[in-house]
Parts: structure tokens; sequence; C-alpha cells
């Protein structure tokens, strides 16, 4: 099995108090082990930061994110498989629950796996045009696991829950942002300048109050996806 190197960079920007985390495989931005690793990595220390307000978790050109790593996904290994997926709802669930802001810069395609990190930042904004935003799982012969249901069924519409999970249904930006995979929608260039000054706009607010009103306000959720993650380990 090749393993894929997804190169991950940061940058403090809006004069130090956003973290802005880029990944850029040169391909489809696959979440891999190490990737997952990292960018919790980072969370965890923009939240420790009491300069930083935001963290911004942008794609590259054209794409957010194409989910795991299909090297894992479609090899032999079933408890490879499975810790990765279940990687996948801790990092989701981290972004989630986490006591500072995490904003998706969404800078093109972001299906399954991708996707899915859209519905745990806080702030989404994607890229008007030729995009698909969606989870695909069920078109390609999967069955979302439980912790991915629990956030769908969280932070998509109602009215678009059936389309975009039983019947796979991927969206361009402008329908993405009805359904719930973001919240607003810009001209592809401006996707990034745009998530960092909504990012930067968390300053008004005062940090530990933010980190004590999110945990009443997702502590369920996110216990759920822990519970639903860590059982997938022990299929």
């Amino acid at each position: 099995m090749v393993t894929l190197r997804v190169m991950i960079t940061t940058e403090r920007v809006a004069d130090g108090t956003v973290l802005l985390v880029k990944l850029d495989d040169g391909k489809a931005n696959a979440f891999t082990a190490s990737a997952i690793a990292e960018i919790t990595t980072h969370i965890d220390a923009a939240a420790a930061d009491e300069n930083i307000a935001a963290v911004v978790i942008a794609g590259r050109k054209g794409r957010f994110s194409g989910g795991f790593d299909l090297g894992v996904m479609r090899g032999d290994d079933i408890q490879a498989i499975l810790d990765l997926v279940a990687d996948g709802g801790d990092l989701v669930r981290h972004a989630y629950a986490a006591p500072i802001p995490v904003v998706a810069a969404c800078t093109g395609h972001a299906v399954a796996a991708g996707a899915l990190m859209l519905l745990g930042c806080d702030v989404r904004v994607g890229a008007l045009g030729d995009v698909k935003i969606g989870l695909n799982e069920v078109a390609i012969g999967m069955v979302l696991p439980d912790w991915a249901m629990t956030i769908a069924s969280e932070r998509l519409s109602k009215r678009h829950l059936q389309r975009c999970v039983a019947n796979a249904r991927l969206l361009n930006g402008s329908e993405a942002v009805d359904a719930g995979f973001l919240d607003e929608a810009v001209e592809p260039e401006r996707v990034i300048d745009r998530a960092i000054e909504l990012a930067a706009e968390f300053t008004a607010l005062q940090p530990n109050a933010y980190a004590g009103t999110m945990l009443k306000f997702r502590a369920e959720t996110a216990a759920a996806m822990a519970e639903q993650a860590a059982a997938m380990r022990t299929l």
C-alpha cells in the first residue's frame, strides 16, 4: 500500500488572530491518518493560544477534500479501514466540539469525508460555480457510519436530508448553502479571504464564554459521535 502524503501548512493571519491551516496533496486532498492527526493537533494548539481567536481549514485550488485515503479504503485490511473512518469521526467531532471556532474555506469539491468535515465546522464558506459537495457514499456502495449520520442529521436541513444522505445527491455551491453544508458561497478566488474575514470576527467574542456555550450547545451530539467512532474500532 502506497502511503499518501498530504502537505499541511499553517500561517497566522488577520494580525495573528486566526490560524490558517491549508491542505494540499496535489490530488484529492484525502484524509489520511497522519493528516487527521496533524489537523487535530493544530486545532488544539490554536485553542491553547490566547492570541488566536479562530482556525480556518482550507483546501487547495479547486479541491477541499475528496474524502478518506482510497489506498486504505480500497484495501483488504478491514481494521485499517475501520480505524481510518473512526479517526475521521474523531476529527469531525473535534472540530465540532472545539472550544475555539473552526471555519472551513471550501475551495472546491468536498465529497464524502470532505463534506462531513464541513458539517463539523462552525462556519463554512464555499465556492460558487461548478463544484461538487455532498455525501456520495450510497452511490459508491457504502453505508454512512453512525457518527456521520449523527452529524448529518444535526447540521443538514431536514428538507434536504433524504436526498443528501440516502440519495447521494451532490450539490453546487449555492445548493450546498441551502442544504446546510455551507453558510455562504462566493467567487472561488475569494473563498479563503472571506473565510479569514469571518474567522476574524470571532475576536469580538469572549473566549471562555464561547467555549462554555458551545459545550452546552454541542455536548450531547459530540458525546454520541465519540461513542459511535469508538465502537467502529471494535467491529
